[in-house]
């Protein structure tokens, strides 16, 4: 009797500092990747620039994170993804699961390293946990794989999930997520729910980058899928975006302006929903439950609540074991429409 596919599985992720030490050479890595400072023939110059950015504003940044713990939780969080993640599996295959940060530790020469020490796989699951795809995030990631592990000649076959915004557990995640904090409103469907993205520079759009259609069928499958579960879920939902860095024209609107717009029509209550990330980072403990709640309070919003993210939710576990399995076709019993749940190559 055969015994189950030993499966090799990448889980990718930003990363972030793990002190305030750390937070000048996370800038650094950050902003020497390519797909965030494009360039192109005056790449020699991408060394400095990102010195003296990550000089500069490692500073602030530090403050930021000193508000927060003094370190981004993204280390400790992922590592209970994967450690959850490893366990829904073991029932149908042998899994080794190891993480690779974009920017900071374990980053990715570590995650080949530690797959090397596991020794002979049947095969290689990459999994970026990004659900939206985007040029500055998946693809950072899986280019950064690529030069790192070398071509996967001779190895294990390699299956790609590339993104999974419309997963149907994964939608349902976010949804239980949102009706666990609408249950501390009086009257949920009669609040503001703000879905709150990551923003990302027009440039890479009109590049071409899918991310903003992306998000936009994940707000449009959660707000479906609410209305239907909840009898309270908002009747008013609005989608903005955060975290720009620089001149450059981002997505919009900013979540800034967008609470800015809501408190000066008279909103009393909102709930912001951090749609893109799926562990807490700085961008939702800082620039959300802090940056953005003063700025609330300021404009006369009397209730403010966040969505905490997916994390290790059962219902996100379980989206994520659902494309493992398919992707070393092992059919689960579940049936999640295929066209909403990534490419698998």
């Amino acid at each position: 009797m055969k015994g189950k596919k030993r499966v090799g599985i990448v889980l990718f992720q930003l990363g972030g500092p793990d002190s305030l030490e750390a937070v000048e050479p996370f800038l650094l890595n950050l902003f020497l990747d390519p797909d965030i400072i494009p360039l192109g023939p005056l790449g020699w110059l991408r060394r400095p620039i990102a010195k003296w950015i990550s000089s500069r504003r490692s500073i602030p940044v530090a403050k930021k994170y000193a508000e927060i713990g003094g370190r981004s939780p993204i280390g400790t969080l992922t590592e209970r993804q994967r450690a959850a993640l490893v366990e829904a599996l073991s029932p149908h295959v042998d899994a080794v699961a190891v993480t690779a940060m974009r920017y900071w530790h374990p980053l990715t020469r570590e995650a080949v390293e530690s797959l090397g020490k596991a020794g002979a796989l049947d095969e290689l699951v990459l999994l970026p946990l990004y659900p939206q795809y985007s040029f500055a995030t998946t693809l950072s990631s899986l280019k950064e794989w690529r030069r790192v592990y070398g071509q996967p000649d001779g190895g294990p076959p390699e299956r790609t999930i590339d993104h999974f915004y419309g997963h149907p557990l994964y939608i349902q995640a976010l949804v239980e997520r949102i009706g666990s904090v609408l249950r501390q409103f009086a009257d949920g469907a009669s609040i503001h729910l703000v879905f709150s993205a990551h923003g990302l520079p027009m440039s890479l759009v009109d590049k071409g980058d899918p991310y903003p259609r992306q998000i936009e069928a994940t707000v449009r499958a959660v707000c479906e899928l609410g209305a239907r579960q909840y009898e309270a879920w908002p009747r008013t939902h609005l989608l903005c975006y955060q975290s720009r860095v620089g001149p450059a024209k981002w997505l919009q609107p900013a979540l800034t302006e967008t609470i800015e717009k809501l408190g000066h029509e008279g909103v009393k209550e909102m709930l912001v929903v951090p749609i893109s990330f799926v562990t807490e980072h700085i961008e939702t403990l800082h620039e959300i439950n802090i940056e953005a709640r003063e700025e609330a309070e300021k404009i006369g919003i009397e209730t403010f609540r966040m969505m905490p993210a997916v994390g290790d939710s059962p219902l996100f576990i379980a989206a994520l074991k659902d494309l493992v399995l398919r992707a070393v076709g092992i059919e689960t019993g579940s049936s999640p429409n295929a066209a909403s749940i990534g490419a698998n190559r």
